[in-house]
C-alpha cells in the first residue's frame, strides 16, 4: 500500500504569460481643449536597448525628441494613431482615447501575444492585455510610447499654431492655461477645438 505522503502532489506555479511579443500602449493630449487625442503601441527590440526611456511628462521637450528618432529607429515596430476632434466630440474624450489606442495597437505591423496599456482602462482589442497604473513610469515599452504620441501630438499643435496663431498652440500645446482661455473669450472657437468641452462650449457665440 503506497504511503499517505506519495498521495499528495505538489502544485507547480502557472505563469500565464506565454513567451512571446510584448506591446506598450500610451496616449497623449486627452486634457487639452483642442487637437485630436494620440495614442501610440510600441514593440521594443531586447537587442537594441534604449537608454533613459521615462513618463514623457518628465522628460524635456529636446529629450523626447531625441528619443522619438531613436524609438522609431530601434523599436522591432511601432504604430501612432489619433482620434479626431470630430470624434471627441461624438463619443466623448474616454471612448475617443480608447479607440486612438486601439487603432495603435491594429498598426502594428507584428501582433503581439500581450499589450500593457497605461493607466486603468483598456480598448477593446483582440489580443490579451493589461492595465498598468503609471505604467509610462515603470514598462519600458510604455515609456517608449508616452514619448512617441507625446513628440506626435506637440508636432500637430504647430501645426495647429501655425495655421490658428491667435490661440498660441505652440505654447501651451492645447491646455486649457489663462492665455487660451483669454485668446477664447476673443476669438471664439476655431475648428480645431473641442466644442464639447466646457470652456470651449461657454466661448461660443
Amino acid at each position: 500500500m503506497p504511503s499517505k505522503k506519495s498521495w499528495v502532489l505538489e502544485q507547480a506555479p502557472l505563469n500565464f504569460d506565454v513567451p512571446g511579443l510584448m506591446a506598450g500602449v500610451d496616449e497623449a493630449g486627452r486634457g487639452p481643449l483642442a487637437g485630436p487625442v494620440v495614442a501610440a503601441a510600441v514593440i521594443l527590440d531586447d537587442l537594441h536597448p534604449i537608454a533613459g526611456l521615462n513618463d514623457s511628462k518628465k522628460l524635456t521637450a529636446k529629450r523626447r525628441e531625441k528619443l522619438f528618432d531613436e524609438i522609431k529607429a530601434k523599436a522591432l515596430c511601432f504604430s501612432i494613431a489619433e482620434a479626431s476632434v470630430q470624434e471627441i466630440d461624438e463619443i466623448n474624450i474616454l471612448q475617443a482615447t480608447l479607440l486612438a489606442m486601439k487603432r495603435a495597437v491594429e498598426g502594428l505591423r507584428l501582433k503581439p501575444v500581450k499589450v500593457l496599456v497605461d493607466g486603468n482602462r483598456l480598448p477593446a482589442i483582440d489580443i490579451r492585455a493589461e492595465a498598468i497604473v503609471q505604467g509610462d513610469a515603470l514598462v519600458p515599452a510604455i515609456s517608449a510610447a508616452s514619448i512617441l504620441a507625446k513628440v506626435h501630438r506637440d508636432r500637430l499643435c504647430e501645426q495647429m499654431h501655425a495655421q490658428y496663431p491667435q490661440y498660441g498652440f505652440d505654447q501651451h500645446k492645447g491646455y486649457g492655461t489663462a492665455v487660451h482661455l483669454a485668446a477664447l473669450q476673443a476669438h471664439g472657437p476655431a475648428e480645431c477645438h473641442r466644442l464639447t468641452f466646457a470652456p470651449v462650449a461657454r466661448s461660443v457665440r
